[in-house]
């Protein structure tokens, strides 16, 4: 009886140990992420993943037929079609875009990524299509047209943005008041919760076209920075075959045609494309 007892203790032992280093390596699998599907993957499975925005017109919004569009999905539709692949887009907000990467949900982020020191030490960064700068958005019966106005003030902005890291690390004196989507920040200016809002140049002017009684008093703070697709880091061939792309479309003046598509029913006069549209990944 005893020894059947000493063996009963040293088998539960032996499967608590086991237990704890399985939860250990459980841990550290979940810490480092999955890896990324390569390129000879995605086209075997005919289908490519795309993280795009669903509610920041007009670069990547859902239509009222609950289709994608926009400038950033225009592009993924071609980078499609050209993997010969289907296309999946899934719904990503800023603060999720590293981590969608790094979990591998997703295979490309499409979702007006700006490129940033920060952010390339998590993700790789292709080639840019864009460039943009930052824009205070405020109504006309309160305009904001310069950012020192806004001490004491409240600013909203959204989440794991360059707008949420210029004003934190610029401006301390200014409250940040952050919302997750770009359609809660919005619905925050409207109702009066803050004194302005703060996202890229091109989207907030969009926004204030379509909204009577907006403007964007502040049109260009900060540096001029550069939006490009990320996949996850260490994904070289994706990665090169992303910069062949846009090579390849800079030559079809294809940024452009995609401007004149989706941005300029938009904003008319109102912008300038060669201010926004970078084509062959190169900056003139």
């Amino acid at each position: 009886m005893k020894k059947m007892k000493k063996v009963f203790t040293l088998l539960l032992l032996l499967s608590l140990v086991t237990a704890a280093i399985t939860g250990c390596k459980s841990s550290s699998q979940e810490g480092q992420g999955n890896t990324a599907r390569t390129l000879e993957d995605i086209k075997k499975s005919g289908k490519i993943i795309i993280g795009v925005f669903s509610d920041k017109k007009p670069f990547g919004y859902v239509d009222e037929n609950g289709l994608y569009q926009g400038y950033d999905v225009y592009f993924g539709n071609r980078i499609a079609k050209d993997l010969g692949v289907e296309v999946e887009y899934v719904s990503v907000e800023a603060a999720s875009r590293v981590e969608y990467l790094v979990t591998a949900k997703v295979d490309i982020i499409l979702a007006n990524f700006t490129v940033t020191e920060d952010r390339a030490e998590k993700v790789d960064f292709a080639l840019p299509y864009m460039k943009v700068a930052l824009g205070v958005v405020s109504s006309d019966n309160a305009l904001i047209t310069d950012a020192s106005q806004l001490n004491g003030k409240t600013l909203i902005v959204n989440k794991g943005t360059t707008a949420e890291t210029y004003f934190t690390e610029n401006y301390p004196d200014i409250k940040l008041l952050k919302f997750d989507q770009y359609s809660e920040a919005y619905g925050a200016l409207l109702d009066g919760r803050g004194d302005a809002f703060s996202t890229d140049n091109t989207e907030v002017l969009a926004w204030a076209i379509e909204n009577k009684g907006y403007t964007v008093g502040i049109e260009s703070l900060g540096n001029l920075d550069t939006i490009a697709p990320a996949v996850q880091k260490g994904n070289t061939e994706l990665l090169n075959w992303l910069n062949d792309e846009i090579k390849t479309l800079g030559e079809e003046n294809f940024f452009h045609k995609n401007y004149e598509e989706t941005l300029a029913p938009v904003y008319g006069n109102a912008a300038n494309p060669e201010n926004l549209v970078v084509e062959g990944g190169v900056i003139e």
